[in-house]
């Protein structure tokens, strides 16, 4: 179990979830990266329940034939009960099965927990479920529940620092309501430590412990090993060497559209587009895809031969760059890596603070990503739908840079407001709202 453990904003889905009943409650997956902390966000849902059982496929394998015949749900926890010495009883027991994607049986079988045993509390975690799902002909749609989970966002860090109020100042904050300017420049230097910690639950808890960016280094060697020996189970898709080429090649390539001619020279463009499509498909590293953005959903124009990609952790991009130290000192992140790291951070807390409950898409609008116009270059980094209209995001890595683009963009689109986000304080800037980029969460809150 956790020495200690730091609330996540997925507490309160997975609680509500607990306290809805049949047919509303399914069997829960939680879905994300390795490192994330799904486990132990469902095992600290195991403590509002009389009786936990935990089945770790990786760790209990012969476990696996309980569900390799074909029991039903009922007979399939007798023998659970029996092996774990742990009462299985509806309303008072949780069932976690992890690393379910260790045991396909098992992740078929769950939509039958829905189907014949649905006053049973289940829930399911795992990594690089999404190959495990391809083999799957028959999931259970509508029957199982999908939640998703990232690293940390910065809101969570700050509760993990004992700075909730920081946060909660964060939340009622708005362009036309800025923060105290000291509050705002002790935020930005969270913002920093945050960014070269990274949000990897391991990570986080080191540094709240150790209050060490340097002791994080180790953390963050062992963290990227791990999601590198992973690799190994791509293989039947792609050449391990060929992935950890790709994944290397994401760090360098942050800043515009993906090359894929630049990854592994020399290599079929086909090859590089499947390992990168494998890591995305691991949560490693995620697109952001042009849109023509003529209208909602963003997905309905996209161009995939034109995507940016963003590693999943800022704290894990500056370790494999080795630019840890270089940030440290300075106030200004354009210094570091031109820039892209603001870019890597806002489409990161775009993600963990939108909806768990669908895989989430990110958006880019590039005007030379369309070979038929005659203008010059142009680029919005990121797009949100809001309802029924597209807001338009300006990443700046500084407190200065014109907004060109993104007027541009309103313009050519007649859209009627945009957002700059920035290190400089919560302000307005005619048709422009301007948010500091540790604010990013309150876009989504909004949206």
């Amino acid at each position: 179990m956790e020495d200690h453990y730091f609330k996540r904003n997925v507490d309160k889905t997975l609680f509500e979830w607990s306290r809805e009943r049949p047919p509303d409650r399914k069997p829960l997956l939680l879905r994300g990266a390795r490192q994330v902390g799904k486990s132990s966000a469902l095992r600290q849902l195991g403590k509002q329940f009389k009786y936990f059982i935990e089945i770790n496929f990786d760790e209990n394998k012969e476990v696996k034939s309980f569900f390799d015949t074909s029991l039903s749900p009922q007979k399939i926890c007798e023998q659970l009960s029996l092996y774990y010495h742990v009462p299985i009883i509806p309303g008072e027991t949780l069932l976690f099965f992890d690393e379910i994607q260790s045991c396909p049986a098992a992740l078929e079988k769950l939509r039958f927990f829905y189907e014949k045993y649905a006053e049973l509390h289940v829930v399911a975690a795992g990594s690089l479920l999404e190959f495990a799902l391809e083999e799957i002909p028959t999931f259970g749609v509508g029957r199982i529940r999908s939640v998703f989970m990232y690293p940390f966002s910065f809101n969570e860090f700050l509760t993990a620092m004992n700075e909730e109020s920081l946060g909660e100042a964060i939340k009622e904050a708005s362009p036309e309501k800025p923060l105290a300017e000291p509050i705002h420049q002790q935020l930005l230097i969270r913002l920093k430590f945050f960014m070269i910690c990274g949000g990897m639950p391991e990570a986080v808890s080191q540094y709240v412990r150790k209050s060490d960016l340097l002791y994080g280094e180790l953390v963050l060697n062992d963290l990227i090993t791990v999601l590198k020996t992973d690799f190994a189970k791509y293989q039947k898709k792609a050449p391990l060497l060929l992935i950890n080429e790709v994944f290397e090649s994401v760090m360098h390539q942050t800043e515009g559209k993906f090359v894929y001619e630049r990854a592994v020279p020399g290599t079929p463009t086909a090859a590089v587009r499947q390992a990168l499509d494998l890591l995305v498909m691991a949560g490693l590293v995620h697109s952001v895809t042009h849109t023509a953005a003529n209208g909602i959903p963003l997905g309905a124009e996209k161009n995939i031969k034109f995507r940016r990609i963003i590693p999943c952790d800022t704290g894990i991009f500056l370790q494999i760059l080795g630019l840890r130290s270089e940030i440290l000192p300075v106030s200004d992140f354009s210094a570091v890596n031109r820039g892209s790291l603001a870019e890597i951070f806002t489409g990161l807390e775009l993600l963990k603070n939108a909806s768990c409950y669908k895989p989430q898409e990110l958006f880019c609008w590039q005007r030379s990503a369309n070979p038929h116009s005659s203008h010059g270059n142009a680029q919005v980094d990121f797009l949100v739908q809001r309802g029924s209209r597209i807001i338009p995001i300006e990443v700046k890595s500084g407190t200065q840079g014109s907004m060109q683009s993104l007027r541009l963009f309103m313009k050519e689109k007649n859209i009627q407001n945009g957002i700059r986000t920035s290190l400089e304080n919560f302000g307005q800037s005619g048709d422009i709202a301007i948010y500091p980029l540790y604010a990013i969460g309150n876009i989504m809150g909004e949206a």
